[in-house]
């Protein structure tokens, strides 16, 4: 996932650090819609993975000032922690 979406920014698709789990991480996250289709009758709006994708990193980029405030709350919390 990491890499797709590293490609997809123009980015270099290992460029990223590997950190070590921490301790409990989920591996696999299992979804099933089951119920939802069944007892609601929901059914997904976008099937294709790709364009899904390209879809969330646009909305993104445009939209840098509702997310941009928090991470740089959270990498200031960091900071003052020393990591």
């Amino acid at each position: 996932m990491l890499r797709a979406i590293l490609e997809r920014m123009g980015r270099d698709p290992d460029d990223f650090d590997r950190v070590r789990d921490r301790p409990g991480h989920d591996r696999r996250y299992a979804i099933d819609s089951a119920k939802l289709r069944r007892e609601l009758g929901w059914e997904p709006r976008h099937t294709d993975f790709a364009e899904g994708l390209d879809r969330t990193i646009a909305w993104y980029r445009d939209h840098e000032a509702w997310w941009r405030p928090a991470k740089e709350a959270t990498e200031a919390k960091y900071a003052a922690q020393g990591q």
